[in-house]
């Protein structure tokens, strides 16, 4: 720089922006050194979507050399797998999928996403495939061709179609991609590559970032060189709100969730007043929905569900002998086996959480129905009617009027007998401030 520019610079006090300029090169260079592991574990919901797809979008902005899905997953929905995949698609950078650790797999929604990533990958011992479309709208599902729907039959075309398609713009076995969506076939990860459905096998990530440096794809419609050497590692997980969220899409916990929201919305109706159990209720019941709306959701079921809640409030205000109280421990059993209607392990609740939880709250509900029943039938202690039957001591002869004590408090008697100090007298009827009493029969007797 000559001293004529080194004036100008001087006088407009710009040096830092000069100097702000010379270090951006070296920051983006420094940038474009990345390579991202994004870690999917886990079903394929609506929040794994949204955290992929932000992460390559990131990735993509921010200039990263390249993005790992390292996946294991037993799969997810239809809507939150095409969102991973249209985010892959759209990717100017290559997008690697990895099925690792050892044991995991990319069932179902998961094959699919490997399918469509510029280059798949899997640890020895893991497994893909198994893709066939589960019923997500509820209503019931068939279980052979035979039986098949033509909305059956229209979402697998759809599927078939769907991965075939991955398949072949990836160069990739599109035959058995469609197998693994029309028959639910599975291979391990040698047999896949065997059958050029993923592009290589690797032991863990450094031998799989090894295996593909100097690799040549197309990302963003243009050739791409794959430069792993030497590149910084950045390990991208969920956020907080997004791992809470995660947690509440789980079929388990949203089963467990709707149970408490049931459960302490009954305990406010039959205890009005207690607030405690309402609020508890309402969140849960809140939260529950939440999840539910990215599960395959009977809604048949969720409505037997709500019946059986309104049966057992129904018991508190009629005498039934506990008909409405079986009706609704019937209609929650129903309604819990029919909640979730799927044929994905991933969607369903275990029956490990189901009985216990669902038995524990049938017998919530009706331990609460006894206490309920057994306080309306008890005999009231306050108030006039709490009075009524009660002993009491006289103060003052009654003649037929004089003092008695009741309650801990003196009240002013009227007695159709004669009665003594220091005898018990048994309350007749209270009128305003003066009860009228006879005497007991242990002081008849005593005549």
């Amino acid at each position: 720089m000559n001293p004529f520019t080194a004036s100008i610079f001087a006088r407009l006090k710009i040096w830092p922006i000069f100097f702000i300029f010379l270090l951006f090169p070296f920051t983006f260079a420094q940038a474009n050194d990345r390579i991202i592991v994004i870690k999917i574990s886990g079903a394929i919901n609506p929040v794994v979507a949204e955290f992929v797809s932000e992460e390559i979008e990131t990735a993509n902005r921010e200039g990263d050399h390249l993005a790992v899905l390292e996946m294991d997953t037993p799969g997810g929905l239809d809507t939150s797998m095409r969102m991973i995949i249209k985010s892959i698609q759209s990717s100017r950078i290559p997008v690697v999928t990895f099925v690792s650790p050892q044991g995991s797999r990319a069932a179902s929604a998961g094959a699919f996403i490997a399918i469509s990533s510029h280059i798949a990958a899997m640890a020895p011992g893991t497994n893909i495939g198994a893709a066939h479309p589960v019923n997500v709208m509820g209503g019931g599902g068939s279980s052979s061709d035979e039986e098949s729907t033509p909305m059956e039959d229209k979402v697998l075309n759809d599927a078939s179609a769907y991965i075939r398609s991955l398949a072949e713009s990836r160069g990739r076995n599109a035959h058995w991609a469609e197998l693994a969506v029309r028959k639910s076939v599975s291979i391990s990860a040698l047999e896949a590559k065997k059958l050029a459905v993923i592009d290589l096998v690797a032991s863990d990530m450094d031998a799989l970032l090894l295996a593909i440096d100097g690799r040549e794809v197309t990302a963003g419609e243009k050739p791409y060189t794959i430069k792993t050497v030497g590149k910084q590692r950045e390990t991208r997980e969920m956020t907080p709100r997004q791992q809470i969220l995660d947690v509440i899409s789980n079929p388990n916990i949203a089963y467990i969730l709707m149970m408490i929201g049931m459960v302490g919305i009954y305990f406010e109706l039959s205890n009005p007043g207690l607030i405690l159990p309402g609020i508890i209720g309402g969140i849960s019941m809140i939260l529950a929905l939440y999840g539910m709306q990215s599960l395959p959701v009977n809604y048949a079921g969720l409505l037997l569900m709500v019946l059986g809640v309104t049966l057992f409030i129904a018991e508190l205000n009629f005498a039934t002998f506990g008909l409405l109280s079986l009706g609704g421990a019937i209609a929650l059993f129903l309604g819990s086996v029919m909640l979730i209607d799927s044929d994905d392990p991933a969607m369903q609740v275990s029956k490990a959480i189901l009985i216990p939880t669902l038995l524990l709250s049938i017998l919530a509900a009706i331990g609460t129905l006894f206490l309920a029943i057994r306080a309306r039938n008890s005999p009231l202690v306050s108030g006039v009617e709490g009075m009524l039957g009660t002993t009491a001591e006289v103060k003052t002869a009654l003649e037929p009027e004089g003092l008695v004590w009741l309650h801990g408090e003196s009240w002013k008697a009227k007695c159709e007998e004669w009665a003594q100090p220091g005898e018990t007298v048994v309350v007749e009827e209270v009128d305003g401030l003066t009860v009228k009493v006879k005497r007991s029969e242990s002081e008849s007797k005593k005549e």
